[in-house]
């Protein structure tokens, strides 16, 4: 089995508005997954590196980003990142390029765990419903022009908090995880962070990370899903 995870980390500005990367680390410990999608793992301004020094994931982590390159000092590319844990290969990876108004974009990484493929698809989409589906069937584009088509976890804080609009797009040829509400950390009533999977998939549970360390280093609690490919 494989556990992914997915988090908004909030560029890692924690509750009381300091930047703290090594708190972020810690509750990626706690949950102990195998992948994780990030989202906000960037800082805004600037050069815009990463929100988790590299370094620092290297000291104190066991995690390695999948190498994006986009732009020097990030892990990943507008904010999306892939960690990976050992055992993990990266077969391989690309950006994703969506329509929008301010900068959003998404990730693909194609992995072998547990001897199987496995495609990874992490984004944060639009704060408009109009533009958030304009993005997910983009990606969604993206996925069906891809050259083989392999067992397929999205995820991501979608910013619906409906199920309509852009869950619908992603519903037509793929399952939701149940998961539960998410934002905000601290009274999470929203369902802004989901996961859909591909035939292929066997969801074996789910859930929201609601620690008390979580609770307090971002406005987002993670995600998470034990799946079984094939």
């Amino acid at each position: 089995m494989v556990l992914i995870a997915s988090y908004n980390i909030r560029k890692a500005i924690a509750a009381d508005r300091r930047r703290r990367p090594e708190r972020i680390i810690e509750i990626l410990g706690e949950i102990g997954a195998d992948i994780v999608l990030l989202q906000e793992a960037d800082r805004r301004f600037g050069d815009r590196q990463s929100a988790l020094p590299p370094h620092m994931l290297a000291e104190h982590s066991i995690y390695r980003p999948v190498p994006y390159e986009m732009r020097p000092g990030s892990i990943g590319w507008h904010g999306n990142a892939v960690l990976i844990g050992p055992g993990v290969e990266i077969l391989r990876h690309q950006p994703l390029h969506l329509p929008t108004l301010e900068p959003r974009g998404a990730v693909l990484a194609d992995v072998k765990v547990d001897g199987q493929a496995l495609r990874l698809v992490g984004m944060h989409l639009d704060l408009s419903g109009l533009w958030r589906r304009k993005q997910a069937r983009a990606i969604l584009s993206e996925l069906d022009h891809q050259h083989d088509q392999l067992p397929l976890v999205m995820a991501g804080d979608l910013n619906e908090w409906r199920n309509s609009g852009c869950i619908r797009d992603f519903c037509q040829h793929h399952r939701i995880v149940p998961l539960g509400p998410s934002f905000h950390a601290r009274q999470p009533v929203g369902k802004l962070d989901r996961m859909f999977v591909s035939n292929g998939i066997k969801v074996v549970e789910s859930g929201v990370h609601n620690s008390l360390l979580a609770r307090n280093a971002s406005d987002h609690l993670p995600v998470w899903a034990r799946i079984r490919i094939g």
